[in-house]
């Protein structure tokens, strides 16, 4: 009984991840570009420009981890 209540468990864990990822294709907050509002797609613009500038922020510096051990 006990190995029967395992493997039942191990079904339902193994599956809810496959489950959960279907569940965001009927729209929602992840909706088509198409679907969107004027004021959605003036924030994804502003993040869009954010999230470039903040890359470009980041140095261009290669790291070296193996630099002091010589």
């Amino acid at each position: 009984m006990r190995a029967v209540v395992i493997a039942l468990a191990t079904i339902v864990v193994l599956t809810a991840s496959a489950y959960s990822q279907g569940r965001g294709k009927g729209g929602g907050r992840h909706a088509a570009p198409e679907q969107q509002t004027e004021e959605q797609k003036k924030k994804a613009a502003e993040a869009e420009k954010a999230y470039r500038s903040a890359l470009d922020k980041i140095p261009d510096k290669k790291y070296d981890p193996w630099g002091n051990m010589r």
